[in-house]
């Protein structure tokens, strides 16, 4: 039997993910006087989709955009950012960002390393921009030291696997497993109030290298999580319209804004609407409109698509480079010096990368609160608010401000005596002592098969959700019966997996709920028509005892 730390830990606020959702929430909680603790699979210093850094940051500063936020969010609505948004939500994002802004340069964040704050990219012509051009190279070891400053405890190499809830459906603690050894113990957590921030599905469908299952675009870490909120009957919403990046192909790093040159053919010809010459300012916002350009081309026969720098000044190129260093795209620029592509010579193919559920994910009001009382939710789980880096940091804050005011007026409840903990050691332990099984990633490779056949973007139908269900019950049912761990890590792997199918079934009820075609991620052959009804509408749903429950409600617009 797996072993079960002897003493429960409690604290007032429970951060479940490091990355910088889950630091800022966890270092505006202790501000607020809040005991906090933050759990992370890996560690805090690099872990997330912010880990290795960032180049951009979408805010408003009323010096620079003026006073009319009206203007500013019917100007957001046109950035990559404009779609997918309660925009009482963004708003408030957009309100508190400078703010955040300000905390980052007191940490020691260079938010301003032109000497000025300087806004570039991901806008089109005639519009103001958004996007703040900063260093976020060193941003989560700056972020981590802050938490412990204040004195936010972090339990590294600790994988939270499932959420506690009372009888009225509050969340109240949750089970994690401390991964730090081969031998992985259970550990009970018991807060007053929790914010997830676990991040999104990745490795749901296949990469651009299939054999290579962490060869993502984002953290492979954040795989699924948002499982654990789901079995719990906390609301989901917009899973049924996936997203895809685009970046260099095949290198699985994306951040196309950072980049300075033109969408060119193959004989160097630009390809987009708005620009022929590079633009430091504006780079290429086809990119942004057209966000599946770089597929369409290769399937009609006109790509491949690249990204042409050759006309690119020494000077912009130099301003390119610090921007990749400071997003952490140093595997990039190393590998372009050591097989000597001159970008001055070179184009670079770029492609789309493969489907996640990024910013889609889970319901929050304008307080971050999910439909889960006492749990709140930030960064790129929650699915009706995009904002990327802005929405973990900003919405974060404010989580954690929330959390720790929830905190303040709820007691402590019991959770050593949960059914739920003696069922998950029962079934780890059963995992940790086969002799002989299957590997975690067979099935995992097997689910990403399953997803590209029967839930890919490109065509759908309700026979191929049907089947699709099936077989991922099959999957789901088979993997129980079959999984083997030999330590604990391979144990984390297991369970990984085993929420990504949960995930993989939302994503194919809630697609086979979606009765249109709504491109370009959501085309149905058996609904080949949008559905102006659904214009301007987000769907959710419910796990409840009895099943799921659906609806299409209408979008927040202020």
């Amino acid at each position: 039997m797996i072993k079960i730390a002897d003493e429960v830990v409690k604290v007032d606020v429970l951060v479940l993910g490091g990355g910088i959702a889950g630091l800022q929430a966890a270092i505006a909680a202790a501000e607020k006087g809040a005991s906090v603790l933050v759990v992370e699979k890996a560690h805090t210093r690099r872990s997330g989709d912010g880990g290795t850094g960032t180049d951009h940051f979408m805010c408003y500063i009323p010096e620079f955009h003026g006073t009319d936020i009206d203007l500013v969010m019917k100007q957001v609505h046109l950035t990559m950012e404009g779609e997918g948004n309660d925009w009482n939500i963004m708003r408030k994002l957009m309100l508190r960002s400078f703010e955040v802004v300000k905390k980052w340069e007191s940490y020691g964040i260079n938010m301003r390393p032109t000497g000025e704050y300087n806004f570039e990219g991901h806008t089109l012509p005639g519009n103001q921009h958004y996007h703040l051009k900063y260093d976020g190279h060193n941003q989560k070891p700056i972020l981590n030291q802050k938490a412990l400053d204040l004195g936010v405890k972090i339990f590294n190499h600790t994988v939270a696997t499932e959420l506690l809830t009372n009888e009225l459906g509050r969340a109240i603690g949750a089970i994690a497993l401390d991964i730090s050894k081969d031998e992985p113990q259970m550990i009970i957590l018991e807060a007053k109030a929790i914010v997830l921030t676990v991040g999104h599905a990745v490795r749901l469908y296949p990469g651009v290298h299939p054999g290579c299952l962490c060869n993502d675009d984002e953290c492979p870490a954040s795989a699924g999580a948002l499982a654990m909120a789901y079995r719990i009957g906390t609301k989901m919403i917009n899973c049924d319209l996936a997203y895809s990046h685009a970046g260099p192909k095949y290198f699985a790093r994306s951040g196309k804004g950072t980049w300075i040159g033109v969408m060119s053919d193959i004989e160097g010809k630009p390809v987009g609407a708005y620009v022929s010459k590079p633009n430091r300012k504006q780079g290429d916002p086809m990119m942004d409109i057209w966000t599946t350009a770089f597929k369409d081309r290769m399937k009609n026969g006109s790509g491949p698509t690249y990204i042409n720098c050759t006309e690119t000044s020494e000077e912009d190129l130099a301003h390119m480079i610090e921007a990749f260093n400071a997003e952490g795209d140093t595997s990039l620029t190393d590998y372009m010096d050591q097989f000597r592509i001159d970008l001055h010579k070179d184009m670079i193919e770029f492609g789309t990368y493969e489907y996640q559920l990024f910013l889609r994910g889970l319901e929050i009001d304008i307080n971050t609160m999910t439909s889960t009382q006492g749990m709140f939710a930030a960064g790129n789980i929650v699915g009706n608010v995009r904002g990327s880096i802005t929405n973990a940091s900003v919405l974060g804050m404010i989580a954690g401000e929330n959390a720790s005011d929830f905190a303040a007026v709820h007691d402590f409840e019991e959770v050593k005596q949960d059914p739920k903990i003696i069922e998950c050691a029962k079934f780890y332990s059963e995992l940790l002592d086969r002799k002989h099984g299957a590997h975690w990633s067979e099935s995992n490779k097997t689910l990403q098969q399953l997803m590209n056949e029967y839930a890919g973007l490109e065509m759908r139908s309700g026979s191929l959700f049907k089947a699709g269900i099936k077989y991922l019950n099959d999957l789901r049912r088979y993997s129980r019966e079959q999984f083997r761990a030999e330590n604990s890590h391979e144990l984390m792997r297991c369970l990984e997996v085993l929420d990504l199918i949960d995930i993989g079934e939302v994503v194919m009820i809630m697609s086979n709920n979606r009765k249109e075609s709504r491109p370009p991620f959501h085309n149905r052959s058996d609904y080949i028509y949008t559905d102006p009804l659904l214009d301007g509408k987000f769907q959710t749903l419910q796990k409840t005892k009895d099943g799921v429950t659906m609806e299409f409600r209408p979008q927040v617009m202020r």
